[in-house]
């Protein structure tokens, strides 16, 4: 069922619509919202049991029902690396679908401001170290899963198009790895942290080999959702720009 997290005092309400709410980051925001609410504030959490996000006539349906001002896009369909290989064609599809979706109701609704949830994948596979947010369209990213990344990348381009052709306020953010409560553990289908926990987990239990996948070369940041939520939450009520920002800690 749809989480509802209100304020019961009557004025001008911001309705803000979470996609994907049940996940990681949508979880994180929820927690942290249930302590920093504000009068003005209903939020909403959507899981993929309240609307089918691929389908346009759904998507709308959604949006007529809760009527939001404001969106956190978090939804995506996802998977982990294997799950990819030999399926970004669809990868692609359903999530450039997914998203044309929802940016197209929140402008035909006249939704107020909308925060994308893009990334780290989005960046060229070939680039110099340190990242930043001017570097996402200069390559081709992993060949892996392109075509998930092609789709987050285009959700930075598309929110662009709307607000340089309707004055939209879309915009979105890029953070790095993510880890926490609610994360999937399936060393298969999860998040780097959430697989080696659980490779861990097994290693000790079983009394087995801990073996770590990769070359050790690729640097990686991480962040606790928690902290990310409350990152998101900023973005949500005081980034002002269409460009995407990078939410990372501080490397010192």
């Amino acid at each position: 069922e749809v989480l509802w997290i209100t304020d019961k005092l009557d004025m001008e309400k911001k309705v803000i619509l979470v996609t994907g709410g049940s996940g990681l980051v949508g979880k994180g925001i929820q927690m942290v919202i249930s302590s920093d609410l504000r009068e003005d504030e209903d939020w909403i959490f959507l899981s993929s049991k309240d609307a089918n996000l691929l389908s346009k006539e759904e998507t709308f349906a959604v949006f007529d029902k809760y009527k939001p001002t404001h969106i956190i896009h978090l939804a995506a369909i996802v998977g982990g690396l294997y799950a990819h290989i030999g399926a970004n064609c669809e990868f692609f599809r359903k999530n450039m679908q997914m998203n044309d979706n929802i940016l197209e109701a929140s402008h035909k609704t006249n939704v107020k401001k909308l925060v994308s949830c893009l990334s780290t994948c989005i960046f060229p596979n070939k680039t110099s170290y340190p990242i930043d947010e001017n570097m996402v369209h200069n390559g081709p990213p992993h060949p892996s899963n392109f075509g998930f990344s092609y789709a987050k990348r285009m959700m930075d381009v598309l929110s662009t198009a709307y607000n340089e052709e309707h004055g939209c306020m879309f915009t979105s953010v890029i953070p790095c790895n993510i880890f926490g409560p609610h994360d999937n553990f399936n060393v298969f289908q999860g998040h780097v942290m959430s697989g080696l926990i659980s490779k861990a987990y097994e290693a000790k239990k079983n009394g087995t080999t801990f073996e770590i996948w990769g070359t050790g070369a690729a640097q990686r940041q991480f962040i606790y959702n928690l902290d990310l939520a409350k990152l998101f939450i900023w973005a949500l009520r005081e980034y002002q720009e269409i460009d995407p920002i990078i939410l990372a800690p501080d490397e010192a």
